[in-house]
């Protein structure tokens, strides 16, 4: 049986996190991906990428309309490996938070928490206050993994693609996904 891997795109500057998590998850044999992007996720793929909507889309195994409630991911009986919410928006993440699922993406991020699957999110804001830090860790508390996309050196970064794969691949060891998205700490360089 395929692993089934929800990916959440939400509005927050920063998708494409989201895009290339999607092209990774692609290339994985046994893996269908189910893909819930809310409206701002496509405004942002238009202003901040050359992607073309369809074609995000057709990395995805299934896409669901954020507005439908009663997709499959949004029962827990659907059985899914958890959640990845790349780029998460501070509202998502409120809304995640606080389980207040008036769109499909909520919905699916709550019922990982409430199955106690894995729920990956990347969150994406910059400076951060008090009240987004309550969250990120009320985020944590229900069992959510934090993650927000910031750069680590050690791999020799020499494109912006190997800064994001890094945080991609960090998603990827949570989720127990084989990759070889950047070089580990220790390894030698190829």
């Amino acid at each position: 049986m395929k692993k089934r891997i929800i990916v959440g795109l939400s509005g927050a500057s920063g998708v494409i996190y989201g895009i290339r998590t999607l092209m990774h998850l692609r290339n994985l044999p046994d893996t269908e991906i189910h893909l819930v992007m809310t409206k701002a996720a496509a405004i942002n793929i238009q202003l901040e990428t050359e992607h073309q909507l369809d074609a995000i889309q057709d990395l995805a195994d299934v896409v669901h309309d954020p507005a439908n409630l009663a997709a499959p991911i949004s029962s827990g009986s659907f059985r899914t490996a958890g959640m990845i919410v790349v780029p998460c928006s501070v509202k998502t993440l409120s809304g995640i938070v606080h389980s207040y699922a008036d769109n499909l993406l909520c919905r699916a991020a709550d019922v990982c928490l409430k199955e106690k699957r894995k729920l990956a999110l990347v969150v994406r804001e910059t400076p951060l206050h008090k009240g987004h830090l309550e969250m990120m860790v009320k985020a944590a508390d229900l069992g959510a993994l934090i993650l927000p996309p910031l750069p680590a050196f050690y791999h020799k970064p020499r494109t912006i693609d190997d800064l994001i794969d890094q945080s991609i691949g960090k998603c990827f060891d949570y989720f127990e996904l084989e990759h070889t998205l950047f070089r580990r700490w220790g390894e030698r360089e190829p």
